[in-house]
């Protein structure tokens, strides 16, 4: 992971739940090769999947120590909280890491490698603070550059926080290799970061740049790709997080964008004491494709629907029932496979080419195997 191999103890003290870690769970999605053991006191003894749906018999221990029993040689702290601090009963742990030479990977507002008490730890016994918020040194700015691309930019947007945007795309990503398409993942967030191994946090780009620094991911993604999956960050109509999304929305310049909701989710998920209710998916839909327009027109083709905790019986019917709303494909990937919004992406494909002067058919489907392939019953909520 980032550079080296590694044995992971994911810190995920007292949160390691499906909705309160979301980079734990990323992680032991798809690099779950790399993580030895989940720190969680409160969980200990438990496997990961009994946890959060994902990383199968990992296990759940009480302290760094533990950790170290299974392998462990770097700590990965395994949540982003409101506010992107280090919790403060977390420090010690973080300092104790740091004493054994472990490296000390981070994706927090807070850059760890800035404290100096934890920067002079670090440098005495040969460990690294790897802050993955740290956000890139070049700062272009945005000029409608991906619009004109040929690879096909496909964008996950969301009802919400935490709703599936980022699993979307890699699930999308994999299936369509399955299809014998060259396709890519743009990570814009610390947990996406995590995974790809390069990437940069949105959320932490000054606003100005946000789109500019969107905009070079995508460019760079193209040259080796027929379609560019990038990853959401939060929703138009959240207080907190609209920026983000609208500098994603406009610096991707997408051509396409798949929209994801947690079915039965009717409220944003905002800081306490506030609530804002969840526009009708129609409704979303609509202002997401107004709002590309002002920059770059881009329809949603496909939803994405999150419905863990539900029976397959209910999570069926909550498709139907969106795809009735809305009128276009819908799918959970992780239960149903992403068949349904693959055949919409290579339809779209399709038309970019031949609107181009230059038909490309779309590859031989092949089955959706792969992560993404369903049914699967009861799997990790969507990040």
């Amino acid at each position: 992971m980032l550079g080296t191999s590694r044995r992971l103890a994911v810190l995920a003290e007292g949160c390691f739940a499906p909705l309160d870690a979301k980079t734990a769970t990323g992680v032991l999605r798809y690099r779950r090769e790399e993580v030895a053991a989940v720190i969680d006191s409160t969980r200990a003894g438990r496997t990961a999947e009994e946890c959060v749906g994902a990383g199968g018999a990992i296990p759940v221990v009480r302290d760094l120590e533990s950790a170290a029993g299974f392998g462990a040689d770097s700590l990965l702290i395994g949540i982003a909280p409101q506010g992107g601090e280090l919790p403060a009963a977390w420090r010690a742990m973080v300092k104790d890491a740091l004493s054994r030479g472990w490296d000390v990977l981070a994706g927090l507002h807070v850059f760890l490698d800035d404290d100096p008490e934890l920067h002079a730890i670090a440098e005495r016994h040969g460990a690294r603070l790897i802050d993955a918020r740290r956000p890139p040194r070049q700062r272009p700015l945005a000029a409608s550059r991906a619009e004109k691309l040929q690879a096909l930019v496909v964008l996950t947007v969301g009802t919400d926080c935490n709703v599936g945007k980022m699993t979307t795309a890699l699930e999308l990503r994999a299936a369509l290799q399955n299809h014998g398409v060259r396709a890519a993942f743009v990570a814009t967030g610390q947990t996406g970061i995590f995974i790809a191994d390069q990437g940069a946090a949105i959320d932490a780009v000054p606003s100005d740049f946000a789109a500019g620094v969107v905009e070079s991911l995508v460019l760079d993604a193209a040259r080796d790709a027929d379609v560019v999956l990038v990853e959401g960050q939060g929703s138009l109509s959240h207080p907190a997080y609209s920026g983000v999304t609208l500098s994603l929305l406009h610096g991707a310049a997408p051509a396409a964008l798949i929209l994801c909701h947690q079915s039965g989710r009717q409220r944003l998920r905002v800081a306490s004491g506030i609530e804002r209710d969840i526009p009708p998916l129609d409704q979303v839909r609509r202002e997401y494709e107004r709002a590309a327009a002002w920059v770059s027109p881009a329809p949603v083709i496909g939803i994405s629907l999150h419905t863990f905790g539900m029976s397959d019986a209910d999570a069926r019917a909550a498709c139907e029932r969106a795809a009735l709303e809305t009128g276009l494909p819908v799918t959970d990937p992780m239960r149903m496979g992403c068949a349904p919004l693959v055949t919409a992406i290579l339809a779209a494909l399709d038309r970019r080419h031949a609107g181009r002067g230059g038909a490309v058919a779309a590859p031989a489907a092949k089955s959706d195997a792969g992560p993404g392939a369903g049914p699967r019953g009861m799997r990790a909520p969507h990040a």
